[in-house]
């Protein structure tokens, strides 16, 4: 675990991340001097840009799916009906999840497209009043007399690094080169995947009899593995301990499917639903 972890982040940042986690400040020096730093690209591999949306469709899909077998077990319903209600809500989850990020990110895309545009032509039409808007922005920040003045003169000089300028400092946009496809994708099969763990007893309980008597138990322990290894990922993403990050992911899963669980036994033994 600790090795696939390490392999994982590789760039600069995420030495220089660790780095600060572990307190090595020789670490950190040799990651800031001038070669480290003019080796390192100034964008996001292609591997590394779909990490945060594989990890957390992962993380949502091994919930929901075994929050819902959990109800099922819960009720004491069928192995039958525990395959069904765990697949159709995977697929069905996973594919809104999919389509609600293609979304979220091909809306946030247009808004910076539309608002580039906007800054583009306010810059051509009225510079002077763009630049005082440059000036106000640094001068908050700070910066007075001539090295205000050098900065101004410096970024409205190029008209592509003003706009950026503007749609970074005026508006808190930043761009990047993210697929919203590929996002939804990586999202759609990274749930579909870690979701399909809780259900792998029940689809091959035929193959073994004691798979067939203890599908609930089985799916318990496949699933309690899995989330603390898809939390244990989250530490790519967040930085948080990989050990810390497993048990958090552990007991919000296992929170999720006790309260499904629980909900399932109110509604048959209580309420005296029975399917």
């Amino acid at each position: 675990m600790l090795r696939f972890l390490k392999k994982v982040g590789k760039t600069r940042v995420e030495r220089a991340r660790q780095a600060f986690l572990n307190g090595d400040l020789e670490m950190h020096r040799r990651l800031h001097s001038p070669e480290e730093i003019g080796k390192e690209p100034w964008h996001k591999t292609e591997q590394g840009k779909y990490i945060g949306q594989a990890v957390y469709g992962a993380s949502d899909g091994i919930v929901t799916t075994f929050a819902a077998i959990s109800g099922v077990a819960g009720a004491n319903l069928s192995p039958t009906v525990a395959l069904i209600v765990g697949l159709a809500n995977l697929f069905a989850d996973g594919l809104s999840m999919a389509i609600g990020d293609y979304l979220s990110e091909k809306s946030e895309k247009d808004y910076i497209k539309a608002e580039r545009e906007r800054e583009l032509w306010e810059v051509e039409h009225l510079p002077e009043a763009e630049k005082l808007e440059v000036r106000e922005i640094y001068k908050r920040k700070g910066l007075s007399g001539e090295k205000l003045e050098a900065l101004v003169d410096a970024i409205t000089s190029n008209k592509e690094l003003w706009i950026e300028t503007m749609l970074h400092e005026e508006l808190g946009l930043f761009e990047d080169d993210t697929s919203p496809l590929k996002s939804a994708l990586v999202t759609f099969f990274s749930f579909i995947i870690a979701g399909f763990m809780p259900l792998v007893t029940y689809v091959f309980a035929s193959t073994w009899s004691f798979i067939a008597n203890h599908q609930f138990m089985l799916s318990c322990v496949i699933t309690a593995a899995t989330l603390f290894f898809v939390g244990a990922l989250r530490q790519v993403v967040t930085g948080v301990k990989w050990y810390k990050g497993g048990l958090e992911m552990l007991f919000v899963g296992g929170t999720s499917a006790a309260v499904a669980y629980f909900i399932g036994w109110l509604l048959r033994t209580v309420f005296g639903i029975v399917v």
